[in-house]
């Protein structure tokens, strides 16, 4: 209290206040009508300071007033302000919010799809859009003071991360960074990165959640907490973590399974207890999704977003819900989302609205249920957003693409599974993506405390989720590769010697260079210890290393010469077992069939016949079906024939035989016995080892016996010390092979680029060729590609939809990949260029495996998708929504995505293309208005 302080205390307190209003961020403070955290704080006085900022903080901590008050700098100094997102949902959300705050006039959206007001002193755009600003060297960078990239740990996604460190790597010098991201275990190894590359730059962590998370489990009846909290009595108040024991038991209950020969202290398990774990096990079940939402309703935890990993699961559900008579709203809430729905679909033809889906989403709606998914129509979603946020709809079910930066906090925050499909596989989720996730519960200034509640699955481990829950490891990984229009764009600003500079600053480098250091001290370590081993070994009578390596040499030869007589003993028995027919009466060498066999199908690998249809076709050699002398069907391996077999005998299978019938393999089996029981399969004589014969072998076991130390009375243990120094100098250059693999890795890559581009004549030396500055204006994954294909004319002549069916398949990648069915195409020229396209691809493919662009790594040219050609021709040639959604078989939100990301690519080719003698950037034009109507046009969000 200031009664307390002396004169001097009050009069330097009294100083510092004055000081503080004088300051830029105490006006700010004011706007808001709660006070800042410190981390805020921290990070607003450096901003103020001059320094540039990285902020990592949990979802829903309110970072983004730091990127609030770079734009309150920015206006007070007459200068610009670029706030990035990452998508373009989020940046509608904050143009929205910095129009409320600011007025219209003073901000400007640039997202691809829209574009408002983009000379603003404050402009809300996509990170893509700036990047190619930069490359651009657009009039309106001038006067930029600050960029604040939000949502900055994007730059670990493997397919756009890249455009992250493009932005920050080539922002001029003069403008200040503020970094937002998630809590990421490697923050300050990210801040240093921005040190070098940006100058000086302030980490501000923050590790603590602004509303309190509780962890639950929900199974059956009951919600457990996941952890028992056990706060020490020193008084400092810190908690031990526990897993909660009651749920331990719970899982060891579930997990048994009742055996009635169990024993316990010598006796038959009691019918009480049998009784007991019976009535436990009814306890346990995983709840359906109304009553999950009931019990939420009930315990006061909604509003709720269930993540659930699949669309078709969130439709599901909300059908689920709807089927149980679930109502989660009054008359009122309902009257009021009816209002809202009809203004924010008002712009929606009445004849799609059926084909939207769209008097089901309201019935929903109106009872307070929501899903949530990226196959969901924008305008859809953006309703779903509002009415969550104004508490008038209060269960979301929704894929993990909802956890991405929208906002849409929740009370609690439901799992139904800790597995999900990561696009090759059921994967567990990363104790990162569970953070993210669970990150939505909890509001700021209105729950006191968050929920995350997992639901009970079969199989459940309690301290598996407990590890989920308190690991905070969600380490930054940079994706940074070069790309082709990259490399154009920089040999053409910088040259290409700077340009190779330049892309060694990338954090990918950076994290690599680090790596190295670890690596480079191990070597050191491993040299000391070569050292000493090489003492070890010394002997007095002539150099043992020399001795060690004739040991080494006979040793690899013998080695060598058993490993080649393996492979041709299995050879041959592999070729023995091709020569097999049906009807063959063999002799199984070893294994747990080993005897008598009538072969019933030779089972010949993929692509040979042996003149035997109709058998199975395996590709690991052949897998010959047997009838043993025992009654037994099996398919053998080629593990049961070390030696090569022979037919001893023939016998006529019956067309009636069934191997599934006991009473069909009891004759078939009999018959066999009778008929070649008697018979004895002839010994396989071991064959003359190749070692005994080999020449370098006898020349290596002469030069050991005449070499000096061959003599030595301590010859085996230097030859101990000899193998302790041969594997360490090995392991010594796998090292040293993976630190010259890690430096200047993406500069190598460049190289390879660059190489590839000057074979096609995109670049010379340091000049880049007009084929060069055309590769410059497409942007995309397959931008190569699009280049090629201008630069052949295969273009040439179609019309705007045959143009827009062509184009979609640079933009467009299935969901199923190696789908089987053949996508439907247009007819004429249209299906003409789209195999002419694949066949540039194919061209291109072949050049990259020569120049070494590897794809697997992230560079080059995947092949085109012409799974949407169909759907963007019929869609361009003006047919209604019904009709296209119907044959693409496509939710309607995945339609106007691919449109969306056509017409930015059609909007690239007009560009880029040639404006004399040429019709493709006329068309491309024309394609964009045919493909911008309806459903796509209304559409805000892509």
């Amino acid at each position: 209290m200031t009664e307390d302080l002396t004169p001097a205390e009050a009069y330097a307190a009294a100083l510092a206040r004055n000081a503080e209003q004088r300051t830029a961020l105490a006006p700010f403070r004011e706007m808001y009508d709660f006070d800042l955290d410190p981390f805020q704080i921290e990070a607003c006085r450096a901003l103020e300071s001059g320094k540039g900022v990285l902020v990592a903080a949990p979802t829903g901590s309110g970072k983004t007033i730091v990127g609030e008050f770079a734009v309150h700098l920015a206006l007070g100094q007459g200068r610009k302000c670029f706030y990035t997102t990452p998508i373009k949902a989020l940046s509608n959300q904050k143009y929205a919010d910095l129009v409320k705050r600011y007025g219209a006039d003073k901000v400007g959206l640039l997202t691809g799809d829209n574009s408002v007001n983009g000379d603003a002193p404050i402009v809300v755009m996509t990170t893509e859009v700036l990047r190619n600003m930069l490359y651009a060297g657009s009039q309106a960078l001038s006067g930029l003071g600050y960029v604040v990239m939000d949502e900055v740990h994007y730059l670990s996604d493997r397919f756009r991360g890249a455009v992250w460190e493009e932005v920050i790597i080539h922002l001029p010098e003069s403008v200040t960074l503020v970094s937002l991201s998630a809590t990421v275990s490697n923050a300050e190894e990210f801040g240093d990165w921005l040190d070098t590359v940006r100058g000086d730059t302030e980490v501000i962590v923050s590790e603590s959640r602004p509303v309190p998370l509780w962890q639950h489990v929900l199974a059956g009846r009951r919600m457990y907490d996941l952890f028992e909290e056990e706060t020490d009595h020193g008084g400092r108040g810190s908690a031990r973590r526990e897993v909660n024991p009651d749920l331990v038991r719970l899982a060891r209950t579930e997990n048994s399974t009742y055996n009635p020969r169990d024993r316990r202290r010598g006796k038959m398990i009691r019918e009480a207890d049998r009784e007991r774990e019976r009535r436990q096990r009814s306890r346990i079940w995983t709840p359906g999704r109304p009553e999950v939402i009931e019990r939420l309703d009930a315990e006061g935890l909604l509003p709720a977003i269930t993540f659930i990993f699949s669309r078709a699961g969130c439709e599901a559900a909300v059908q689920q819900c709807l089927h149980a008579g679930l109502r989660l709203n009054n008359e009122e809430g309902r009257l009021r989302v009816r209002e809202i729905v009809e203004e924010r679909t008002a712009s929606i033809p009445t004849e799609d609205l059926h084909v939207l889906g769209y008097y089901e989403w309201l019935e929903a709606l109106e009872r307070g249920i929501a899903a949530h998914h990226a196959g969901m129509l924008p305008t859809f979603k953006e309703v779903v957003e509002e009415l969550f946020v104004r508490g008038l709809v209060k269960a979301v079910f929704a894929t993990e693409t909802l956890a991405l930066g929208i906002n849409m906090p929740a009370r609690s925050v439901v799992l139904e599974k800790l597995v999900k499909w990561n696009g090759e596989q059921h994967a567990d989720i990363t104790p990162g993506e569970y953070t993210q996730l669970t990150g939505r519960a909890g509001r700021r200034g209105i729950d006191v405390e968050g929920h995350a509640v997992v639901l009970w699955q079969r199989g459940f481990d309690p301290g598996h989720l407990a590890g989920l829950a308190g690991t905070r490891t969600y380490p930054l990984r940079s994706s940074f590769r070069p790309s082709y229009n990259m490399a154009v764009n920089l040999v053409d600003q910088f040259g290409r010697h700077r340009s190779r500079e330049l892309l060694e600053t990338s954090f990918a480098q950076f994290q690599a260079d680090r790596s190295v250091v670890g690596i480079s001290r191990q070597v050191q370590k491993n040299e000391e210890g070569l050292e000493g081993y090489r003492e070890g070994m010394t002997c007095h009578l002539g150099d043992f290393e020399e001795y060690a390596r004739l040991r080494r040499d006979l040793k690899d030869r013998e080695t060598e010469l058993a490993r080649q007589g393996a492979a041709q003993r299995r050879a041959q028995a592999a070729g023995s077992l091709e020569k097999l027919k049906p009807g063959d009466v063999i002799h199984v060498p070893t294994g747990k069939f080993a005897g008598l066999a009538l072969v019933l199908d030779p089972g010949i690998p993929a692509g040979r016949t042996n003149g035997h249809r109709g058998g199975f076709e395996y590709h690991d050699g052949p897998r010959p079906l047997v009838l043993t002398a025992e009654r037994q069907v099996k398919r053998l391996a080629s593990i049961d024939f070390p030696v090569p077999v022979e037919a001893l005998d023939r016998m006529r299978i019956p067309k009636s035989f069934n191997p599934r019938s006991p009473q069909s393999r009891r004759d078939l089996a009999t018959a066999l016995r009778t008929k070649a029981g008697h018979i004895n399969p002839e010994r396989h004589h071991k064959q003359r080892s190749a070692a005994a014969d080999d020449r370098e072998i006898a020349r290596l076991r002469t030069a050991l016996r005449a070499h000096p130390c061959h003599g030595c009375d301590e010859r085996e243990d230097h030859a101990r010390w000899a193998e302790r120094y041969h594997r360490l100098q090995r392991d010594t250059h796998q090292l040293e092979r993976r630190i010259e693999g890690r430096t200047n890795t993406i500069a190598r890559t460049f190289d390879r680029i660059v190489a590839l581009l000057t074979e096609l004549d995109y670049l010379r030396g340091d000049e880049v060729t007009d084929n060069g500055k055309r590769l410059a204006r497409l942007y995309g994954e397959l931008d190569l590609l699009a280049s090629e294909c201008l630069r052949d004319g295969v273009w040439e002549g179609l019309t705007p939809p045959e143009l827009a069916a062509c184009v979609s398949a640079l933009v467009f990648e299935s969901r199923q990949a190696d789908d089987a069915v053949a996508p439907k195409l247009p007819t004429g020229n249209a299906k003409a260029a789209l195999g002419e396209m694949v066949r540039i691809w194919g061209r291109l493919d072949a050049l990259e495996e020569e120049f070494k662009i590897n794809q697997a790594e992230g560079v080059g040219q995947r092949e085109p998708d012409l799974g949407f050609a169909w759907a963007a021709y019929q869609w361009a040639s003006d047919k209604s929504l019904d009709e296209v959604l119907r044959e693409a078989e496509m939710p309607a939100g995945d339609f106007v995505r691919w449109c969306k990301q056509v017409i930015d690519v059609l909007g690239q080719i007009a560009a880029a293309a040639p404006k004399e003698n040429s019709t493709v950037s006329k068309n491309a034009r024309k394609a964009v208005d045919s493909l911008l109507r309806g459903v796509v046009a209304y559409s805000s969000v892509g």
